[in-house]
């Protein structure tokens, strides 16, 4: 069993860096002075600040001390940087179980906004799939479950909107990372009562900005993105390239940036989940969770450049 003492014997100088030291890390200028981003959830008008955390793939790993010390590092970079919205599922692998095994690990660490889906087909495999995520994530009541890439969505999301009632979830909602599913994604926004969309959305895929966005602003609907990296593409393309003028005046400091300010350049945009396992990068994802975002003359300045690239 992996426990703090191991934890700490293993890792102890990193857990123990502070935030000017992983500011360090991430050769990015310290951005804490700057105004902290926050967006309103529609339905409710509860703040959150708009640079979450995605653990698909980068907390999926085994339970070793090695694993726990970098994840925890990539942890307190989160919280250092103001963040609050952390998501996961089943369909991770084990990345709730390392979500909860860091979260226990942590002491006094700030309140979280805990997100899962739920990723099977039936009421009691989906009811028995849920209390497991608590358990795994240390969770005892959810601030928010999404149906995850709408799988058997009627009989999810009426147990969801039970449990809505009954107050064993905050809010609830469904996702989709495939553009196939954007039809039933949209009919689904149109008529059940989701208080959040999660999908994909990014300066080289804006496919989103055609329907989901626009009905998401109109239906007062919450919208969390991921693959804000387009998967570490959009890196390939700006790689070498010098970082342009323009985001000094929408405080960026890197490309990672100038990417995630571009789509919170988008006013229907909730916050976003970028998933990394390393302490630097989540050090440069934390600064665009302050500062200023771009207008839209700026954002389409942006794609221009982008697009020249």
């Amino acid at each position: 069993m992996v426990t703090r003492r191991l934890i700490l014997q293993f890792g102890a100088g990193m857990l123990a860096l502070p935030f000017g030291n992983l500011l360090a890390m991430g050769n990015s200028p310290d951005t804490s002075t700057l105004p902290l981003i926050q967006r309103k959830i529609p339905g409710t008008g509860e703040l959150l600040p708009v640079i979450g955390m995605g653990t698909s793939r980068t907390f999926d790993t085994d339970n070793d001390p090695e694993s726990l010390v970098r994840l925890t590092a990539v942890m307190k970079a989160f919280f250092a940087g103001k963040g609050m919205v952390i998501d996961s599922s089943p369909m991770y692998g084990d990345a709730e179980s390392r979500v909860g095994d860091v979260l226990r690990n942590i002491k006094n660490h700030p309140g979280v906004f805990a997100a899962t889906k739920v990723w099977t087909t039936g009421r009691e495999q989906g009811i028995a799939e849920m209390q497991e995520s608590a358990r795994r994530m240390n969770v005892k009541i959810f601030d928010l479950i999404a149906v995850h890439n709408l799988v058997d969505w009627k009989t999810q999301l009426g147990t969801l909107k039970e449990w809505k009632k009954e107050g064993k979830v905050r809010y609830i909602g469904i996702t989709t990372s495939h553009g196939r599913d954007h039809d039933e994604f949209l009919e689904v926004m149109r008529k059940e009562p989701i208080d959040f969309a999660q999908f994909s959305y990014n300066i080289g895929n804006r496919t989103a900005e055609k329907e989901i966005l626009p009905l998401a602003q109109d239906r007062g609907i919450a919208t969390m993105i991921n693959r804000p990296y387009q998967r570490g593409s959009l890196f390939r393309a700006s790689k070498g390239k010098e970082l342009p003028a323009l985001a000094k005046e929408i405080d960026c400091s890197s490309w990672g940036q100038f990417y995630l300010k571009f789509i919170l350049g988008h006013p229907a945009v909730t916050c976003i989940i970028p998933a990394t396992s390393k302490p630097h990068h989540m050090v440069d994802n934390m600064q665009a969770n302050s500062g200023r975002t771009p207008d839209q003359e700026q954002r389409k300045e942006m794609l221009n450049i982008f697009n020249n690239l």
